[in-house]
């Protein structure tokens, strides 16, 4: 990875102008726009290179930069042998590399007050860094040693186990998480039954040649994007021809997620019931994704004020009429590149809990008869548009956005196109979205008492 220190010497080119004592938050100075794209150097660019790596980039001008590599690696790609590696991945994150040892990764990044976080989801792995715009030289070659070169060696793997013990623990606290993990490995033969934990049998087992072997298979070019906002486009270009332009091919890939439906119960002594019913909804992108997004709305997903309790929402009206105790209730939407899940999640007290979910399920019922007016549309669009746009309002959301999108599709669509297809979701459109949970096969999770909770059959 020698040539890795190579980097130091493109931001040095692309930022020298800046460095005349012109402000960061403005344009370089005589930066000529066409008369049609007044503000053109706002929009978010998108590139891709031969090998298949795709370049993302938003100039804002920012003094400070974030910039993250996204990566088709969730753990969805996990096999039977090697379950719960991307785990001990997401951990191994800040150890030795080829080019940097971990005490150079974590000396080299605070020394600058940046910051290097890794975090995965069912189907990616985003590396992210954080830097002052002056100090993307620093941070880049780290950020490019972790991605590129780790090297797991094998003392450093072992002493992740307690740590991966300790993520299992902290998350068995949460019975939220419990519910969520247990309704993907009751929804799904494969792939996204896959838990975001190690599990138990296999915390010891996962070795440093199973962490070689899935970086092998799945960090290749075409199934990374390299993201940057605040970042020149062409530096960021530079970078990926430069330095990911590592491994050709697609790797190896994953089997098509295959839905079964089922039930998952656990029991335990906690006084409230966490329960979800789903069905199977539709993959991320795709139209009757965005008509399940705005059902979600419209019934309820989640109270839009500070201890508010979301007396608008159906869910919420439909489940106050069935029972007299505290209770929440809110709908459970959630899509990936080829399947989806969409239902109502409850909490409740013990004794309410059956009460409680089939007045959920009623609402959703009442939905797909038609019960919706042209007043709820506009609400429910409305709800979904406001925390889309809000959600591009913090770097975080804006940078996962766009790798999201570059890495599954590569392109970018810009939040007014978003918002036009959001308006173009029709009351038929939501409705048959309702019907589609109504008749489709359920999958329950339910996590407290279950003395009163139903089984998914009885429902």
């Amino acid at each position: 990875m020698k040539g890795i220190r190579g980097i130091s010497q493109l931001s040095k080119r692309f930022y020298a102008a800046t460095r005349k004592g012109q402000s960061l938050d403005q344009p370089l100075a005589g930066l000529k726009l066409s008369s049609g794209a007044a503000h053109s150097y706002q929009d978010v660019h998108v590139s891709k290179l031969p090998s298949g790596l795709v370049i993302a980039s938003l100039e804002n001008y920012s003094p400070a930069s974030k910039i993250g590599v996204f990566v088709k690696a969730g753990c969805r790609y996990e096999t039977p042998e090697n379950q719960g590696v991307t785990h001990l991945v997401r951990l191994a994150s800040n150890l030795t590399t080829k080019g940097a040892s971990a005490f150079k990764i974590c000396r080299g990044v605070e020394a600058v007050g940046g910051s290097l976080s890794v975090t995965s989801s069912r189907e990616n792995m985003m590396y992210t860094v954080d830097c002052l715009r002056d100090d993307i030289d620093t941070v880049m070659e780290f950020l490019i040693n972790v991605t590129t070169a780790p090297e797991f060696r094998p003392w450093e793997v072992s002493d992740l186990s307690p740590r991966v013990k300790l993520d299992k623990a902290q998350a068995k606290q949460s019975p939220q998480i419990g519910v969520i993990e247990g309704l993907h490995a009751a929804a799904y033969k494969n792939a996204l039954c896959n838990s975001l934990y190690c599990p138990d049998h296999m915390v010891d087992y996962i070795q440093s040649e199973h962490l070689h072997q899935f970086v092998q298979n799945h960090f290749t070019s075409a199934r990374m994007a390299l993201v940057g906002i605040g970042v020149n486009h062409a530096m960021l270009k530079q970078v990926g021809e430069q330095f990911l332009n590592i491994r050709s091919g697609v790797g190896t890939t994953g089997a098509k997620a295959q839905y079964r439906g089922g039930e998952v119960r656990e029991l335990n002594t906690n006084r409230l019931v966490h329960s979800a019913v789903v069905s199977q909804s539709a993959a991320a992108g795709s139209s009757e994704a965005l008509a399940f997004s705005v059902l979600q709305h419209l019934l309820g997903a989640g109270p839009h004020i500070k201890r508010g309790l979301g007396v608008s929402n159906k869910l919420i009206q439909g489940v106050s009429k069935a029972t007299a105790d505290p209770f929440d209730a809110s709908a459970f939407n959630v899509s990936y590149s080829d399947s989806g899940l969409f239902g109502v999640y409850t909490i409740s007290q013990v004794a309410a809990a059956g009460d409680v979910i089939k007045a959920a399920l009623a609402q959703v019922k009442a939905v797909a008869d038609g019960g919706v007016t042209a007043a709820d549309l506009t609400r429910a669009k409305a709800q979904f548009k406001s925390q889309f746009l809000m959600s591009l309002e913090t770097s975080e959301g804006l940078l996962e956005a766009m790798g999201t999108q570059a890495l599954a599709s590569g392109s970018y669509l810009s939040p007014e196109e978003i918002s036009k297809n959001i308006d173009n979701v029709s009351l038929t459109d939501v409705a048959n979205a309702a019907k589609k949970f109504v008749t489709g096969k359920k999958t329950m999770a339910s996590s407290g008492n279950l003395v009163n909770t139903p089984f998914v059959d009885e429902i």
